[in-house]
């Protein structure tokens, strides 16, 4: 298990490891960067092959989210946390709770939230036992289930990427392939589907892939097959690491904008994308409406408006990252990473 020299090791401020023996709890904390303020991020609930992948997936995770709070001018810091194991057979009410402990023996520098394999009865279950969680369904300034805020920024920065790359604003017609129906994918999948988008789905659970095809009038794909559907626009609204020097090669789209976290495996991954021409909106850019969901119940903002304000410019934001890249000729990743460590450098200072 290797932490200070782990290749996805990056100035980290904090790891954290929970364990209770009680109810199974094995979880992992990890608080990237604090200079905008407390950190603040999901937690995912997954099976990992083994312990060395999970701290892999956090450390990535958790500096992801500092880059989404920084783009989306939010004043939260970068965290991540994830749970070790199969949610379908080890989550109970009870292990929640625990997480909810370790939660709190962080004083507040760490505020969760619902990701892969939590919902909004897991938060419920966390708050019993921390003050420090967001993403629930009552409170004075309870946001609920994040997922469909966060798919309609998907939503939004994917109409700014056909614009650009397309040179179209009507999405009549437009084939998507969508890699994962979950919350999000699902919810992307419906805004797309209103606006007369063709849709391609792939899920790992066939129930799902059934459902949008009888709803949506999607065309079923292999999960194994996603990749190399022809379409204009490829939307990874599963786990992370998709695009690849391996997968890349593959793609027949115009256009790459989903929801999954850390998309690129590797960063020299945003240069293949655009080599090949291929217009990447950057994953921690396009996907935090979520996170600005929960910030304005952490902040205990009343404004009702606060929120719709907050996606307008995350939208004027992706639009401006896509317009510089354009102009300069690189991948909006190094534009958004620019855009990013500009408020951290000056938080900083």
């Amino acid at each position: 298990m290797r932490i200070f020299d782990n290749p996805h090791f990056d100035a980290h401020e904090t790891i954290n490891f929970a364990h209770d023996a009680q109810t199974g709890l094995r979880a992992i904390i990890a608080i990237h960067d604090t200079r905008l303020g407390p950190a603040a991020g999901g937690c995912r609930f997954w099976n990992y092959d083994s312990e060395d992948a999970a701290i892999a997936d956090v450390l990535r995770l958790s500096r992801g989210m500092t880059y989404k709070n920084a783009v989306a001018g939010l004043d939260l810091g970068g965290g991540k946390s994830v749970i070790i194991g199969d949610p379908g057979t080890i989550k109970t009410p009870e292990l929640m709770r625990a997480f909810g402990r370790a939660v709190e023996r962080l004083g507040g520098a760490y505020t969760t939230a619902e990701d892969v394999g939590v919902g909004v009865q897991d938060m419920e279950h966390v708050r019993e036992t921390t003050r420090h969680v967001a993403g629930l369904a009552r409170g004075a300034h309870a946001s609920g289930d994040p997922s469909p805020t966060t798919a309609r920024g998907i939503f939004d920065g994917l109409r700014r990427a056909v614009a650009q790359r397309l040179k179209r604003d009507d999405l009549t017609g437009l084939r998507v392939a969508v890699q994962g129906l979950g919350h999000v994918g699902w919810h992307v999948c419906t805004h797309l589907h209103e606006a007369g988008a063709r849709l391609i789905v792939s899920d790992i659970d066939a129930t799902r892939v059934e459902r949008a095809v009888a709803e949506f009038g999607a065309t079923a794909c292999a999960p194994e097959d996603i990749l190399a559907v022809e379409a204009d626009v490829f939307a990874p609204c599963a786990l992370g690491a998709v695009l690849n020097a391996r997968s890349i090669p593959a793609l027949r789209v115009a256009i790459v904008a989903g929801a999954a976290n850390n998309q690129l495996e590797d960063i020299s991954d945003a240069d293949r994308l655009h080599a090949r021409g291929i217009l990447y909106v950057p994953d921690f850019a396009i996907n935090a409406g979520g996170i600005i969901s929960v910030s304005r119940e952490i902040a205990g903002v009343a404004d009702p408006d606060w929120v719709a304000g907050r996606m307008h410019q995350l939208d004027e934001n992706i639009a401006a990252i896509l317009a510089e890249a354009e102009a300069e000729r690189v991948s909006p990743h190094h534009v958004a990473v620019r855009f990013a460590e500009r408020r951290l450098e000056a938080a900083g200072r």
